[in-house]
């Protein structure tokens, strides 16, 4: 069984147990094989971004490596903030609509595609111009939808450092695969948001007391929601005033993307091109040591 069966059979199993007034417990530990190998990262540089995703993709073995016939998917990409894609708080339409693309051609049977945005969430879908990309597909097999407020779930969080319980939202769970899309930024309060951070988008509750100790607090929601994916947009970066941005003259035009299993290994890349290295970045530090993946540059492999 793998992590994300595991991870969808226990929440089942304890729904059973919250019907008589009790919250789920989960108890996960890191992926083992992240932390006593290598992870391999692909990273790629164009300006046809079609191209570019099934380029980075292609480097991995290919989206089948990740989607099998007959599974579902949930791709998160960063929908926070009402802005248009020339602005780079969001990730790149052009960027989720390839990949969703991609995951029908491996039969996915269903695709969602949601976010938790920071303003108001039908002027980000819109702004952003995700909505329109991935409705464009045309694909009675994939949904870009708004939260449900019925679809989130207290847990407890056994391995939990700064959060021992939180709210996270179920169809991140119960999907087959998770696919992680974030956009590449500077970051007010952690420096940097890439993928560990992304997955804020997919939880309930004041995320602002995350930034208590945004490190444990990152590692707590990623040991729960676990990406069988990470990929960063770098296509266009903020490089200041970021997580929300707004001026055009702090956007940075890289044409590349990062991807890998490990969303560790994935985001230490990342932030090199954003000018940090792993270890300026508390985030990677804590999560390199709680073994959720490889934060050192010299034990991934590029590819």
């Amino acid at each position: 069984m793998d992590r994300r069966a595991f991870i969808r059979q226990t929440l089942q199993a304890a729904l059973a147990v919250t019907a008589v007034g009790s919250v789920p417990i989960l108890s996960l530990l890191p992926r083992p094989i992240l932390a006593a190998a290598g992870s391999t990262v692909a990273v790629r540089k164009g300006e046809n971004i079609p191209l570019l995703v099934r380029q980075t993709l292609d480097a991995l073995g290919g989206m089948t490596q990740f989607v099998k016939k007959g599974e579902t998917v949930v791709v998160k990409p960063n929908i926070g903030w009402d802005r248009t894609p020339e602005l780079a708080a969001n990730t790149n339409p052009l960027v989720v609509r390839t990949v969703v693309e991609l995951c029908l051609e491996a039969g996915a049977k269903q695709v969602q595609v949601f976010d938790r945005p920071c303003n108001d969430p039908r002027r980000c879908y819109v702004q952003s111009g995700i909505q329109e990309a991935v409705e464009s597909i045309g694909s009675n097999r994939v949904k870009v939808e708004h939260m449900d407020r019925r679809g989130w779930q207290e847990l407890d969080i056994a391995q939990g450092v700064e959060l021992q319980r939180w709210e996270f939202y179920r169809p991140a769970l119960e999907a087959d695969r998770f696919i992680n899309l974030p956009i590449a930024k500077h970051h007010g309060l952690s420096t940097v948001t890439l993928g560990m951070k992304n997955i804020m988008g997919v939880i309930g509750g004041n995320r602002g007391r995350l930034h208590r100790q945004i490190d444990e607090a990152l590692c707590d929601i990623n040991l729960i929601v676990p990406s069988d994916l990470t990929l960063i947009d770098a296509t266009r970066v903020l490089v200041a005033n970021g997580p929300q941005g707004g001026r055009a003259e702090d956007v940075r035009r890289l044409d590349t993307l990062v991807a890998s299993a490990d969303i560790v290994a994935a985001d230490s890349i990342a932030a090199t091109l954003l000018g940090h290295q792993p270890d300026d970045i508390s985030t990677l530090v804590t999560a390199g040591r709680r073994g959720l993946g490889i934060a050192d540059l010299a034990r991934i492999r590029r590819v």
